[in-house]
């Protein structure tokens, strides 16, 4: 029997109208896809989150009156069960990290592929992160960086050898199904894992999990030419 696909609600964030209807166009082609609003500031975005409750929020960098950045804070802060991904042409490496650290689940960028942003919305169903490739390679260049002094967050426990392992398999990028793969149990299995990874870290999502593991010295730092 045939699993049926939940329909995913969207909340479109981008002061370019043109851009918002052209995006809102290409998604609502698509089965099991609806998008609930489109508004054109963080503050709107905010007001709407807390009215619509959509599945995800496709945010916008750079908008009047308030960010995209401070409206992730806003929205992550009251419902961090909803997943927002930055869409933006905003590719600066303070601005990714910053949206990483505000807990952004992803980073695309605007000249993406209408294809692209479908595997992502299907990539978000997973639980996995998606990330444009320059951004991938931004984050990569992360890890090579001569960790600076700064507090380990305290764990409320160590992290078990399993847990351990899935972590190291995210820190190379694989997804939710590939580590599943690889450590031959489920996806759902996967998805436990990393929820008490991110509790036990302290932690808002993979990407952050991925970045501050390696700092930290918790797992070795990625190849480049994975």
């Amino acid at each position: 029997m045939r699993q049926t696909v939940e329909t995913l609600r969207v909340l479109l964030v981008d002061d370019h109208a043109l851009f918002r209807q052209g995006v809102q166009s290409l998604l609502e082609s698509r089965p099991n896809i609806e998008v609930v609003g489109t508004v054109g500031d963080g503050y709107e975005a905010v007001r709407m989150v807390r009215e619509l409750m959509p599945d995800v929020v496709l945010m916008d960098v750079e908008m009047p009156n308030c960010g995209g950045l401070e409206a992730t804070r806003q929205i992550k802060h009251e419902f961090p069960h909803v997943k927002i991904v930055i869409l933006s042409v905003v590719d600066d490496y303070d601005t990714i990290f910053e949206a990483i650290k505000s807990g952004a689940q992803g980073y695309l960028l605007k000249n993406l592929e209408a294809y692209q942003l479908f595997d992502m919305l299907d990539g978000l169903r997973r639980g996995d992160a998606p990330l444009s490739g320059s951004i991938a390679a931004k984050i990569l260049m992360e890890f090579n960086r001569p960790a600076v002094a700064e507090k380990a967050l305290p764990m409320q426990e160590e992290l078990s050898e399993r847990e351990r392992q899935v972590l190291e398999l995210l820190v190379t990028g694989m997804t939710n199904k590939e580590i599943a793969e690889v450590l031959v149990i489920t996806e759902n299995t996967v998805k436990t894992y990393l929820g008490n990874i991110l509790a036990k870290l302290h932690l808002q999502n993979r990407i952050q999990a991925a970045v501050y593991a390696v700092r930290q010295g918790l797992v070795d730092a990625p190849y480049l030419d994975r």
